[in-house]
């Protein structure tokens, strides 16, 4: 019963059949399987990260009813990178459907950055910054502005890596991490190495390679901070960004 159980869930979703036959009954580690079976996971890795690791930053500001050691730079240039797949679906008119998710992610990042502000004691100003941020994007996808949107969608692997680099350095400075959710950082830590891993497998351009690289690079420094930092107490006034 219970070798029908994995049999099913490793058939279903980590591997075909006949690498299972190969791996499990007939104990022969074949590459090409070894192969399938890793990429399956670092996608799973890449997708609990797009879409679930804004999550936990999220419920741990309200859980905590504090934003500090959260840099506003860092949330800011993340709004900047999450708006960007979404202009760039509304100005090639792709259905709803195949992008509601990151419109998801999107404004669970919204709330984040609204939250901070307002913990700043600066809610008048997190909301006219949602709001002018809500009318751009609106404005390039009602006006189908594609040069626009693709020069857009081509700067947000660079802005999301910038915001882990000014996390950091906000780390650095405080020296702790705040409210900075560590299930986020890994979850962001797995996707981004995923994401180098999966790039590094087809051929592109030296930019986009030393931007995987960047990001990926940064988010082991937030972890490492996360880790090494777990045990320092934050100050009533931190020096967020």
């Amino acid at each position: 019963m219970a070798t029908s159980f994995l049999k099913n869930f490793l058939v279903t979703f980590l591997m075909p059949e006949k690498c299972y036959e190969r791996i499990f009954v007939n104990f022969h580690l074949n590459g090409a399987c070894l192969k399938f079976i890793l990429n399956r996971i670092v996608g799973l890795f890449i997708i609990l990260d797009t879409f679930v690791a804004q999550l936990p930053q999220l419920l741990k500001i309200l859980w905590r009813g504090s934003a500090n050691g959260l840099s506003l730079t860092a949330s800011l240039l993340q709004l900047y990178a999450l708006s960007c797949p979404v202009v760039y679906a509304i100005a090639h008119n792709f259905p709803l459907f195949a992008w509601a998710d990151r419109l998801i992610t999107l404004t669970q990042n919204v709330v984040i950055v609204f939250l901070i502000l307002y913990h700043r004691g600066k809610t008048f100003k997190g909301m006219l910054l949602l709001l002018a941020c809500t009318g751009v994007m609106f404005l390039l996808g009602s006006y189908k502005v594609k040069a626009v949107a693709s020069v857009l969608q081509d700067s947000s692997l660079t802005a999301l890596a910038l915001s882990k680099g000014f996390q950091a350095g906000t780390n650095y400075r405080n020296g702790h991490t705040g409210q900075l959710s560590t299930l986020s950082v890994i979850l962001s830590w797995t996707g981004s190495l995923g994401t180098l891993y999966m790039f590094l497998q087809d051929t592109g351009s030296l930019f986009e390679t030393l931007s995987h690289v960047l990001s990926a690079g940064l988010s082991c420094v937030l972890l490492a901070q996360v880790l090494c930092y777990r045990n320092s107490i934050a100050p009533t006034k931190e020096k967020s960004q």
